[in-house]
């Protein structure tokens, strides 16, 4: 369902189904009704998805933990456009480093 047909109850009035426009509905009590039970059913499926999305992407993620001594890698945040490093584009650093850690 479209947020527009979730909104209005019907589908948008597009070039390719202009003649399907049907009678005009007024906005009264039982059309507000049912597009706050539709906007409520767009907002618990958005949940849902969200939920199983995030349950995917926990799956791979790991608690990251550092002890004194080691040496890690910083990445480098991309900026389109600037050169940085003295190389520009593909061929960028991503990373830099090793650094030690101190604490």
């Amino acid at each position: 369902m479209s947020p527009f047909q979730a909104l209005y109850g019907h589908q948008c009035r597009t070039p390719l189904m202009w003649e399907e426009a049907g009678e005009r509905q007024f906005f009264g009590p039982a059309m507000f009704e049912e597009a706050v039970e539709n906007v409520a059913k767009v907002r618990e499926n958005l949940r849902i998805a969200q939920s199983r999305q995030k349950s995917y992407a926990d799956k791979r993620r790991r608690e990251l933990a550092f002890e004194a001594g080691e040496f890690v890698y910083l990445k480098v945040s991309p900026l389109h456009g600037t050169k940085r490093f003295h190389v520009r584009g593909k061929l960028a650093p991503r990373y830099i480093g090793p650094y030690r850690i101190k604490k």
